[in-house]
């Protein structure tokens, strides 16, 4: 499985890694302007919805339109865009430089929101239902854009923190574009006037900053433009389709979408009718969901050491279903009580285990989401990124509309809303169960990520020089039984191992690497069709431009010394040559690992053996990973291998 990455800066940019953290990205312009444009257009489009639907609930009185269906209505008028017109937006985007694509959008803003403050001014809801429609085209092109900009200026070890800002500033933004909507259009007297000025100013701002973006070029420039929206919504679709990784990870997406709509949705209700507050204590759930999701979407660079780290994906989803399920043994047993406002509620014990509940669940969702994002921009081909991406717009869209109907349903049935989010949680077990299945490399990544991170205290030096594209034959000295697993963790690309036969009878680890599609290898005289078949698989796996690792000493160590390497990497080597693919070798050396638990370390009955002391060098031992630069096909031999691995040992044990 590969795909085309385009994840080079552009041209001027600074070096890869050259910021200390994800927050010093704003302070350079390849990221600042971008992320303060998106951040002012989500404020724009919330502080735009909420004061219109406050004003046609609580202010005009609209037969046609009665305040039960007002938050609908415009929900639905927001989303129909994203139907209708994110293939087309794609397509745009792909075709077209990113930055003056974003400068259109934004100036097609500044038009909307003209006609909108005409419609606050003169109270008129039609003009103003028609601005919904056209603020989520606006967000419509914009969504592409957003996410096809970060891959094209940020390296593969940036994009992780990259969309948690990203993700963070979204959601803040829309905290305070509501909080601003409801406070400004209440305002007595003045407050529709105030409304129409805010948003007409901030629409300037977002086009003030986006002049200060640097060029991003098209990545397709010589795309021809199909505007029929069914046909190519279709396409799109079945296009994203062709890389099943990233088609199961955009399923995944736009399932966390769902599930944040089910509680965005409820919480007016949530509040009034369970926790028995008023309008405060619902401003006051959604502030603690999206600092949740904020908090969250940046811890994802902390946590994945600075690299795509799908491994996350799988806490987040065990956070979000565990926090939901307990939010319902938390509402379910409120006492009746009178409406209260905001002091009285967080004066309540019982109430805090809701927030802490909404906010877990909330932050989950950004451990949950983030890294999805990077890995769909990092493994889709630079050429198609955007219309990929607009075909995640849409499935998010379905998604939603599934949400709202099915949340409707339930609700009509006589389910309570803690039973929905009961039900919610449940079903988030049940659907991420089986993504990780289709999709296994998540459930691999995750197991590496807690055993580096809650076993070991893993180092990596010299990631660097881990290819980020192409086909290449990792080569590491077999310390213990989980060396895999930690090569696995250090790399942010799928790995394909050729391992002996015999570590697929050892439980639990046996299933794993059969999960990841391990390649098994007897000797030659044991079996030699699986020998041959062994070597046939390896060279495929270069042949289709995937990373290849062998352990050349054929065997764990039984003594802590490096053994002699074998002759198989040379025939991997000259068989894929054969076939005119000339594979590089990055020699790796794993330090300090023997002694651990899953090496051959203990001696019983006068063998070697592994795994039967758990706590010999009890919790968060160092163990560590040194990778070499590679080394061409014509200075390979697996003497000179032997002594490059040795090199990277050093003084260290292995």
């Amino acid at each position: 499985m590969t795909a085309s990455t385009d994840t080079s800066p552009l041209v001027g940019a600074p070096a890869p890694n050259s910021h200390a953290n994800q927050f010093s990205l704003l302070g350079q312009r390849r990221f600042a302007p971008f992320f303060w444009t998106q951040f002012a257009g989500a404020a724009n489009d919330n502080l735009f919805k909420f004061a219109f639907t406050v004003m046609v609930t609580y202010q005009l009185q609209l037969d046609w339109m009665p305040p039960a269906m007002a938050g609908l209505v415009i929900g639905a008028l927001f989303i129909l865009p994203f139907l209708l017109f994110s293939a087309t937006a794609g397509q745009l985007t792909d075709k077209y430089d990113k930055t003056k694509m974003i400068r259109f959008v934004k100036n097609l803003e500044i038009a909307i929101m003209v006609l909108a403050a005409w419609g606050f001014i003169r109270g008129d809801a039609v003009l103003l239902l028609g601005c919904v429609f056209l603020m989520g085209l606006h967000s419509t092109l914009f969504g592409p854009v957003k996410f096809a900009y970060l891959p094209q200026v940020l390296d593969a070890r940036e994009l992780t923190g990259g969309n948690g800002m990203v993700e963070m500033g979204t959601f803040v933004a829309i905290l305070l574009g509501q909080v601003a909507g409801g406070l400004l259009v209440a305002l007595p007297g003045i407050g529709h006037t105030t409304v129409a000025v805010a948003c007409l100013l901030l629409a300037l701002v977002g086009r003030g900053v986006a002049q200060a973006i640097p060029p991003a070029p098209a990545t397709d420039p010589g795309l021809a433009i199909h505007w029929n929206p069914v046909a190519e919504t279709w396409r799109n679709l079945r296009l994203a389709h062709g890389n099943v990784v990233v088609f199961r990870s955009l399923l995944g997406i736009s399932w966390m979408w769902f599930f944040g709509a089910v509680f965005l949705s409820q919480f007016p209700s949530f509040a009034k009718e369970v926790l028995h507050g008023n309008e405060q204590v619902a401003s006051l759930l959604l502030v603690v969901f999206s600092v949740g999701i904020g908090i969250g979407s940046l811890l994802c660079e902390t946590l994945s050491r600075r690299q795509v780290e799908i491994g996350l994906v799988p806490l987040g989803a065990i956070g979000m279903s565990v926090f939901a399920i307990d939010l319902y043994f938390a509402a379910r047993g409120l006492p009746p009580a009178a409406e209260m406002g905001l002091q009285s509620f967080v004066a309540q014990a019982p109430h805090w285990r809701v927030m802490a509940d909404l906010g877990l669940l909330s932050l989950f969702a950004g451990l949950y989401s983030v890294p999805m994002y990077a890995l769909i921009q990092l493994r889709s081909q630079a050429t198609h990124r955007a219309r990929i991406i607009a075909a995640n717009n849409i499935l998010n869209a379905l998604f939603m509309i599934a949400s709202a109907v099915i949340a409707g349903v339930l609700l009509k049935t006589g389910f309570t809303i803690p039973q929905i989010f009961l039900f919610t949680g449940i079903a988030n077990a049940v659907v991420a169960f089986y993504i990780f299945m289709l999709v296994p490399e998540y459930l691999l990544r995750f197991v590496a990520w807690v055993l580096t991170r809650l076993v070991y205290r893993f180092e990596v030096k010299g990631e660097e020089h881990i290819p980020a594209e192409g086909a290449a034959v990792l080569v590491c000295n077999h310390v213990s039984f989980i060396d895999a697993v930690l090569l696995m963790a250090a790399s942010p690309r799928p790995i394909r191992f050729i391992m002996d036969h015999r570590i697929f009878r050892v439980p639990v680890l046996g299933w794993l690497f059969r999960l990841a599609k391990a390649i098994p290898i007897a000797p030659q005289k044991e079996d030699p069709d699986a020998y041959e078949a062994a070597f046939a698989s390896a060279v495929q796996v270069l042949r289709e431009g995937d990373l290849l690792a062998i352990f050349p000493e054929g065997a764990i160590t039984r003594d802590g010394t490096l053994q002699t390497f074998k002759g198989g990497v040379m025939k991997i080597l000259d068989d894929a040559r054969a076939e005119g693919v000339d594979a590089p070798v990055v020699p790796m050396a794993l330090t300090n690992l023997w002694g651990s638990y899953f090496s051959r370390f203990e001696v019983r009955d006068g063998k070697r053996v592994a795994m039967v002391r758990p706590f010999r060098r009890g919790f968060f031992s160092r163990v560590g990973l040194h990778v070499g630069s590679a080394m061409a096909h014509a200075e390979v031999q697996p003497e000179s291998l032997q002594r490059r691995v040795s090199g990277l040992l050093g003084s260290q044990p292995a």
